[in-house]
């Protein structure tokens, strides 16, 4: 199966995430649990994705921070009302 060149940027972004959080206790469940959550979003939603692999970008750069103790959400908060 070929992917398109955003899917396998977010697939690279999904490797280097599971790489650097290997040190780090109890980060490589909610990364799994974060990027299988937006898995269901529609490939045709492009502008979402592009946002969404920005954000990974910023919070991998977090997370290789040794300083780093906890992840904030990849996906957008649900609005109530």
């Amino acid at each position: 199966m070929r992917h398109s060149k955003l899917q396998r940027q977010v697939l690279v972004l999904y490797r280097e995430f599971l790489r650097a959080a290997q040190d780090k206790p109890g980060f490589v469940p909610r990364i799994r649990d974060e990027f299988r959550e937006n898995a269901r979003i529609k490939k045709t939603d492009v502008m979402h994705i592009e946002y969404l692999y920005r954000r990974g970008q910023r919070q991998l750069e977090q997370l290789r921070d040794a300083n780093t103790k906890q992840l904030g959400s990849f996906s957008k908060p649900e609005r109530s009302g």
